[in-house]
C-alpha cells in the first residue's frame, strides 16, 4: 500500500470500480482500509451502483458508462444480458469466445468511450491525489489526469491474476491447464481472431485520446505505480517474467466490514466449519450453477451460508 501512502496523511483517493457487484464490493473493502490509513475515499461510479457505495457511508459521483437510461431499465438490460448468455456458460471457454466473451468486450469498450465524456471534467473538479480503477479496460482520462498532474493511479485486478498476461501462463478466460501450451495457443488464436474488429475500434478510440495503440488482445496496461491483486499468492502462476513486488501487491482476497450478522443455528453439522458461498453479478444470475453448488456442499461435513442475490 506504499503507493496509497504517497498521497499524504490527508490525501483523497478516488475509487472507480466496474459496474458489477464483485468489483464494487471488493473496492468497498479496499476503500475502508484506505480510510483507516487516514485518507478520504470517494467513489466514481456507474449511476446504477451509486447507492451501493452510499450505503456503506461513502461519497459517490456518477459517471455514465453507457447511454443514460432510467435505473429500472438499466437493471433490466443487464438482467436480460446475463440471462441471455447463461446457455453459453455451459459451453467450453473456447466456445464462449464468439458469443459471451465477444459481447462482453463490445460492451466494455463502449463503456470506456462513454466514460470519456464525463470522467475528465469530474477528475478536474475533484482533484484526487490517487485514482484506483478496477476494470479490464483503459479509461484514458485517468491515465492522462495522473500524468498531467503528477499523481499516481492504481490498477485493481479483482478477478484472476492472469488478466496480466505472460507467455508461460494460461490466457485469461481460457480455462487451460497451466502447462497445456497447445490449449494456450489454440485459445489465443481464436480469441484474437474474434476480438480483432473490437480491438481495432478500441485502438482508434485510444488514438483519438492521444494514447498509443495496444497489441492485439490487450485492452489495459499495468500501472507504473501500484497494482493490487485479489488473487491468492499461494496459487500464483509461474511466469517467465515474475511480477515486481514493488509494484504488484497480492491482497489475498478482500473482506469488507459490514453490518453485524448472527449465524443461525443449523439442524446438522453444528460445530463444523462454516462455509460462505457468494458470487458476483454473473454467478448470482446462474441459478442452475447455484443449485449444483448447494447439492455438492450438502454432502460435505460443513455448515454453509449461500448468498443467492436478488
Amino acid at each position: 500500500m506504499d503507493a496509497v501512502r504517497k498521497g499524504g496523511r490527508d490525501g483523497t483517493d478516488r475509487v472507480f470500480p466496474e459496474a458489477a457487484f464483485g468489483p464494487a464490493l471488493n473496492s468497498v473493502g479496499i476503500a475502508q482500509a484506505v480510510e483507516e490509513l487516514g485518507h478520504e475515499a470517494i467513489f466514481l461510479s456507474d449511476p446504477g451502483f451509486v447507492e451501493v457505495y452510499e450505503g456503506y457511508g461513502f461519497e459517490a459521483h456518477p459517471v455514465n458508462l453507457s447511454e443514460p437510461m432510467p435505473a429500472e431499465e438499466m437493471a433490466r438490460f443487464w438482467e436480460d444480458f446475463i440471462n441471455g448468455h447463461i446457455p453459453n456458460f455451459r459451453k467450453s471457454p473456447r466456445e464462449q469466445i464468439g458469443n459471451y466473451v465477444k459481447d462482453c468486450w463490445e460492451a466494455i469498450v463502449d463503456s470506456a468511450k462513454w466514460a470519456e465524456k464525463d470522467l475528465p471534467g469530474i477528475l478536474d473538479d475533484l482533484r484526487p491525489d490517487i485514482v484506483c480503477v478496477d476494470n479490464v479496460v483503459l479509461f484514458p482520462a485517468i491515465k492522462r489526469y495522473a500524468e498531467e498532474n503528477g499523481k499516481a493511479w492504481v490498477r485493481i485486478i479483482s478477478c484472476s491474476e492472469n488478466e496480466i498476461g505472460d507467455p508461460e501462463i494460461p490466457p485469461h478466460l481460457s480455462g487451460c491447464g497451466e502447462h497445456d501450451a497447445k490449449c494456450h495457443e489454440a485459445f489465443r488464436r481464436r480469441f484474437e481472431a474474434e476480438i480483432k474488429p473490437i480491438h481495432e475500434d478500441f485502438n482508434n478510440f485510444l488514438a483519438s485520446c492521444g494514447e498509443k495503440p495496444y497489441p492485439l488482445g490487450e485492452f489495459f496496461e499495468t500501472s507504473p505505480h501500484m497494482n493490487l491483486l485479489l488473487y491468492p499468492e499461494s496459487v500464483k502462476f509461474t511466469r517467465s517474467t515474475p511480477l515486481d513486488p514493488e509494484s504488484f501487491q497480492y491482497l489475498e482476497g478482500c473482506v469488507r466490514r459490514d453490518e453485524e450478522y448472527e449465524v443461525p443455528p443449523f439442524e446438522a453439522n453444528e460445530g463444523e466449519p462454516l462455509l460462505y458461498i457468494s458470487y458476483g453479478s454473473l454467478g448470482a444470475g446462474d441459478t442452475e450453477l447455484l443449485k449444483r453448488v448447494i447439492a455438492a456442499v450438502e454432502k460435505m461435513p460443513v455448515r454453509a451460508l449461500v448468498n443467492v442475490g436478488d
